[in-house]
């Protein structure tokens, strides 16, 4: 059984999100972000996941543990607690198999490229969710087709839209520029943390 954490544990855990007073609505964002982690693969309880991924970093951080990147070591922290929980949950044994080889920890020298490339997914969802419903719209359904259905569908989008194929171009490559800008931003601000 874990011990519990202490309130000195979780002022290091704080202090090491910053002293500059944003502290707080980091932790929050960094929860926000193992909570989604754990319901996106359908964690049986993610919000006591979270809160066990975050307890266990304070307890290691007031064990003197140096973390370099905390966003990064929350995310690997993140999925060793996930494969425990869904090895504690009772079902069919090929079932849960089935489930742990999909969900199984990369090799050492690709688990900083999955978990940029998850937090990469999370920060483009954050992002996107943030545009104008008129530019999210605009550029979701820009990418939306593959080859040739592509063509005919940004033909039929720039008809709809009035405007002729090369302003629709323009006018989708700026939003996905500032797209990119603010999935860089918010990337090397979660593995900054």
């Amino acid at each position: 059984m874990e011990r519990e954490l202490t309130a000195n544990a979780f002022a290091l855990l704080m202090e090491r999100l910053g002293q500059d007073g944003a502290a707080g609505e980091r932790y929050e964002d960094l929860r926000r972000t193992l909570t989604r982690f754990f319901e996106w693969r359908s964690a049986p309880f993610p919000e006591e996941e979270t809160d066990e991924t975050l307890d266990r970093i304070a307890r290691k951080l007031s064990e003197g543990v140096q973390i370099k990147h905390l966003g990064a070591y929350a995310h690997e922290v993140a999925r060793l607690v996930y494969l425990e929980a869904i090895k504690r949950v009772k079902r069919n044994p090929l079932e849960q198999l089935d489930e742990i080889e999909r969900t199984a920890i990369a090799p050492p020298d690709t688990i900083d490229e999955a978990i940029e490339k998850e937090v990469r997914l999370a920060c483009l969802d954050q992002c996107l969710s943030a545009l104008p419903d008129e530019n999210r719209d605009l550029i979701t359904e820009y990418y939306r087709d593959q080859k040739r259905d592509r063509i005919d569908h940004r033909k039929t989008l720039a008809e709809r839209l009035g405007l002729r194929r090369d302003a629709l171009a323009n006018r989708a490559q700026r939003i996905r520029d500032k797209l990119e800008q603010c999935v860089s931003r918010c990337v090397r601000k979660k593995l900054s943390i």
